[in-house]
């Protein structure tokens, strides 16, 4: 594993991908990159993209949007639903652009869709998402994953919820598996071997020590006021409400738990969100180029 060294000793068109979990430091060593190299910074981060929770997804300051060109972040509405593949239609339109794109986020599946090619599945209706986020309010997630295909099942997290909604509308939606369409994938956006493709990883204590101290700092941000900001329009079907620590949030407010348990289940919550991303790191990105956690 290697150590952050010079980026300028890569061609200045040459794209870089920098993947890592949560509170690993992507977004300040994407900066770094971006203020010494050039570039700009482009998100891949499938919560970052909504408008209505900054300080609790981790969004860059205004100052580092003010200092180097950011794109796709908070430029979503939080009751809009924000596929992938809009994600990586937007991310062509931007690579048309000559600067240099640092693509930084948490999201596996993106950095997959982009560098492996991403399958244009048809729009899913909103009867569909209607049927779903009713049988999840009713029923809780899991139920929907008893009744999608095993293949598919196989092959996506079904711990995220995210992934676990998506994979049943569009077999509720087409009659066929999303690992039935995904064998039509067509060619990748970028070609993984024209980019500089790096992993941010480290050992979990330095890592959950990472979490506690920016709950902290968020707390001291104004956490507690963005929520009160949420509260009004809150709905826990809204997809930006898949935001980890937003639904404590909303508790908290609503004074059914304590600020020490809203703290201790948040925290947590990331802990468990941290494992499930290193875990598919660990095993997707094989290939990429490993940085440790300083």
């Amino acid at each position: 594993m290697q150590r952050f060294k010079n980026f300028d000793e890569i061609n200045q068109t040459t794209p870089i991908l920098i993947a890592g979990q949560t509170a690993s430091g992507k977004s300040h060593l994407a900066l770094k990159i971006a203020k010494e190299c050039g570039g700009i910074i482009i998100n891949a981060d499938a919560i970052q993209v909504y408008k209505n929770w900054t300080i609790l997804t981790a969004r860059p300051s205004s100052q580092d949007e003010a200092d180097i060109k950011h794109k796709l972040y908070g430029h979503v509405d939080g009751t809009t639903v924000y596929s992938v593949g809009r994600w990586i239609k937007e991310i062509k339109e931007l690579l048309s652009n000559s600067a240099r794109p640092i693509i930084v986020g948490g999201t596996g599946l993106y950095f997959s869709a982009l560098i492996n090619g991403l399958v244009d599945i048809p729009a899913i209706s909103e009867a569909t998402r209607f049927e779903a986020n009713s049988r999840i309010k009713k029923n809780g997630v899991e139920s929907l994953v008893e009744e999608i295909d095993q293949k598919t099942v196989q092959k996506i997290d079904t711990n995220n919820p995210l992934r676990v909604q998506r994979a049943w509308e569009v077999l509720r939606s087409t009659g066929r598996g999303l690992d039935s369409w995904h064998q039509e994938t067509p060619k990748p956006t970028l070609d993984f071997n024209r980019c500089k493709a790096v992993l941010l990883d480290g050992d979990v204590s330095l890592i959950n020590n990472r979490i506690n101290k920016r709950f902290d700092q968020m707390i001291e941000k104004g956490l507690i006021q963005e929520a009160k900001n949420n509260l009004a329009t809150w709905n826990p079907l809204n997809p930006s409400s898949k935001a980890i620590g937003a639904n404590e949030l909303i508790a908290y407010l609503k004074n059914e738990i304590s600020v020490e348990e809203l703290r201790a289940k948040i925290i947590i919550a990331t802990r468990q969100y941290a494992k499930r991303q290193r875990t598919w790191f660990r095993s997707k990105m094989q290939n990429w180029e490993r940085y440790a956690i300083k």
